[in-house]
């Protein structure tokens, strides 16, 4: 099973958080991860933020990454969307 978590952060503190549980072990991580985040924002009311350079070298080194401002094409009204592999 596949575990990311989602949290929406401002000032250092988390405002929401949720978990995307992905079963279907035929989907590739890259498929997860991008399936979880969908989720995650749905979840979290959000718009799918974009992964910038960034990101893609953050997620790949520590398995996780925080989306801010450049990443959405609207107004954010918080820092950060942290998001985080839990186990895979």
């Amino acid at each position: 099973m596949f575990r990311m978590s989602g949290s929406i952060q401002r000032e250092g503190k988390t405002l929401r958080s949720c978990v995307s549980r992905q079963e279907d072990e035929s989907l590739s991580r890259t498929r997860h991860v991008m399936e979880a985040l969908r989720e995650i924002s749905e979840y979290l009311d959000l718009p799918v933020p974009i992964w910038l350079s960034k990101n893609i070298r953050e997620f790949q080194r520590k398995s996780r990454t925080d989306f801010r401002q450049d990443s959405f094409l609207e107004h954010i009204p918080f820092d950060a969307l942290h998001i985080e592999v839990i186990e895979e």
